[in-house]
């Protein structure tokens, strides 16, 4: 019979032969010596990650009824999607609604601003972006996330509807993260608007004309998305989901 291998054990880890190290994790956490890779490992950033839920918890746990806003960062103030975007943020603000938005520059701000001169509350919850940075100055609540999964947690969690306007990559990521958890039932159905049929239309035609026909998609699927040119329908929208909350009609 062999002899019985080292072993070692840290937390619920378990160390065995070659595995079992030399140092303790405390001794490695007081001496202050050596390579500081350390704080870039996975163990590390699991507290960073961590520590992003709670912060975005925190401040966003008594936020009350809001409605989180999508588009593009690219959109100047002299667009008139950028006038949209204000007139969606005051709107939703006198209708009683926070608003969320990604609080960076374009549509967001646009929509902060909006939100923040109605009098509402105005987030902003920031990515760290190489070519995208801070949030901009309407925003009265505002988070600076490393990791867009916390982010995107956030938003879900404390956004009672999603308006969408013209935007890109990231627009489109956030509108379809949103189309798949309602469709897989991860998270309780929400409006879902799409503000800007010029803009949209081609892609609904995209997902009746290939996706549905190739059985790829359901109609149901499609039915969650409801275009519209008029910020009124759109904020009713979100007012009418409100109510039958609030009723327990939506309640599964």
């Amino acid at each position: 019979m062999t002899d019985r291998k080292q072993e070692k054990y840290k937390g619920r880890v378990v160390m065995r032969g070659s595995q079992v190290d030399g140092t303790t994790t405390d001794q490695r956490l007081l001496d202050s010596r050596g390579p500081t890779d350390w704080v870039h490992t996975d163990p590390w950033r699991v507290l960073r990650i961590q520590a992003e839920f709670i912060e975005g918890f925190g401040a966003l746990a008594e936020l009350g009824p809001a409605i989180a806003c999508f588009g593009s960062a690219r959109t100047k103030p002299d667009d008139p999607v950028y006038a949209i975007g204000e007139d969606v943020g005051r709107k939703l603000s006198d209708a009683g609604f926070a608003v969320i938005t990604g609080g960076g520059p374009g549509t967001m701000e646009a929509v902060n601003k909006g939100a923040s001169e109605g009098g509402g509350t105005s987030v902003g919850l920031g990515i760290e972006l190489p070519y995208e940075s801070g949030l901009n100055a309407w925003v009265d609540v505002g988070i600076n996330f490393r990791y867009f999964f916390a982010r995107k947690t956030m938003f879900l969690k404390y956004s009672q509807g999603f308006v969408v306007l013209p935007g890109g990559l990231g627009t489109l990521d956030e509108l379809f993260e949103a189309l798949t958890l309602v469709q897989t039932q991860k998270v309780t159905s929400f409006p879902l608007v799409l503000l800007g049929t010029d803009y949209w239309q081609g892609m609904i035609e995209w997902l009746r004309d290939r996706a549905l026909v190739h059985g790829t998609i359901n109609q149901t699927d499609i039915d969650m998305l409801q275009l519209t040119d008029d910020v009124d329908h759109a904020v009713e929208l979100m007012v009418e989901a409100r109510d039958r909350r609030r009723t327990g009609v939506d309640r599964p």
